[in-house]
């Protein structure tokens, strides 16, 4: 049975069960519920059913009751807040000054985009990815040039065999164009999952330094972090490649707060920081103080929330990972190191659509494969942030679905 949570009782220490909790979405302004017919179960947009930590409930509350909401500021200490996280974390020492303040990780694409070279320079992206990264150039008259990653498989410590997901190194050589000035760069990678290894960037980022590329790393879900996992700033390698680059990060989708926008751009370099700034005057609007407001507590007092938060979406993952195995073995996944969603490839049941396949017969909405470029043509993305009633519910729509149209 769907129940609203009640938040004033909500611990201030964590345990799975919180996240256990149905919330009665359909009912609100939320578009992941709203978006398609109201018998279908969403799991398509990156956006979990999971109230967000007391902490940033109570501080809204209290701003508020404030009942005044003229023109904000932000906080005097954010800045220093995100400094300490990033030394805390990461172990990468930032300034406060390198801190650009955005609305939104999309129009931060775009603006990036914009100021990267002149128009018709390119921008080279790996394939599959999040769609904005296949947006933001064209919208802002460059040239796309895509460099497919390279699927091959994995086997765990566990005897799981995953799809797994490399960079291509020769693929990016091969796209790369003399007009190339740009690398827009996911990790942890949306839709794959991955958080790439020092070794990884470190090959990456020489390639970047050497062809003269500016890097742009989306980094909004690195601390959504799966079993083990650690998570490596591009930024953070060494000086030479920080002053290279522009990192994007978030709150928004750690303490699931989209809609509060409110995201930083992190750029060392002093000159790259202030074309970002001059391009962002009069079109890119400031970040709401309700945004502050929320970025603020979930810094401050987030952490326990985070932890438990984790662990259950790593069980989550596992959870998808083995119905699959054992209700669909046709399908292959793969096993994401971060983010709370599954890369599924449905090739093996002769399913090329997956998002119509699943909306009409299983009355489940996913990912559209294809919106992360033409090779996800036969997969799609599955949200698994949400409390497993109703995750295992979408999974048993889905098996039931292939079972009686495609049975291998």
């Amino acid at each position: 049975m769907t129940q609203k949570l009640q938040l004033l009782s909500q611990p201030t220490t964590h345990s799975n069960e919180l996240f256990d909790i149905v919330l009665d979405r359909k009912h609100s302004d939320s578009s992941k519920w709203n978006y398609y017919d109201e018998n279908i179960l969403p799991m398509w947009i990156a956006d979990m059913d999971f109230a967000s930590p007391k902490a940033v409930v109570d501080a809204l509350k209290a701003r508020v009751e404030e009942a005044a909401f003229g023109y904000g500021q932000e906080p005097d200490f954010l800045r220093d807040l995100i400094c300490a996280r990033m030394e805390n974390l990461y172990n990468w020492r930032i300034s406060p000054e390198h801190i650009v303040f955005l609305p939104g990780l999309v129009c931060g694409l775009n603006l990036v985009a914009s100021v990267s070279g002149e128009r018709g320079s390119g921008i080279l992206v790996n394939t599959p990815v999040y769609g904005p990264f296949l947006s933001a150039p064209t919208n802002q008259e460059r040239e796309l040039q895509e460099a497919p990653m390279a699927l091959t498989h994995r086997h765990d410590a566990r005897g799981r065999t995953y799809l797994h997901y490399e960079l291509d190194m020769e693929a990016l050589a091969a796209a790369l164009q003399p007009n190339t000035r740009l690398f827009m760069f996911c990790n942890p990678h949306n839709p794959i999952g991955r958080a790439y290894t020092l070794s990884e960037l470190e090959q990456l980022a020489d390639f970047c330094l050497r062809h003269n590329l500016s890097i742009c790393s989306d980094e909004i879900h690195s601390d959504l972090l799966l079993g083990g996992t650690q998570h490596i700033p591009i930024a953070a390698i060494n000086p030479e490649v920080a002053d290279n680059s522009i990192t994007l990060l978030s709150p928004s989708k750690t303490f699931n707060m989209p809609g509060l926008g409110c995201s930083m751009a992190i750029i060392p370099n002093s000159d790259l920081r202030q074309r970002v700034q001059r391009a962002a005057r009069g079109v890119i609007p400031h970040v709401n103080l309700l945004g502050f407001v929320a970025a603020t507590a979930a810094y401050e007092q987030g952490g326990p929330w985070l932890e438990s938060l984790k662990e259950y979406l790593t069980g989550n993952r596992d959870l998808v990972f083995e119905f699959f195995k054992s209700n669909l073995p046709g399908v292959e996944m793969t096993l994401p190191e971060a983010t709370y969603l599954a890369w599924l490839d449905f090739r093996a049941y002769g399913i090329e659509d997956p998002f119509r396949f699943f909306y009409d017969q299983a009355k489940v909405a996913l990912g559209a494969g294809t919106s992360f470029g033409e090779i996800g043509e036969g997969f799609a993305r599955l949200n698994f942030g949400t409390p497993k009633t109703l995750l295992i519910q979408g999974l048993k729509k889905m098996a039931a679905a292939v079972k009686q149209a495609a049975p291998l």
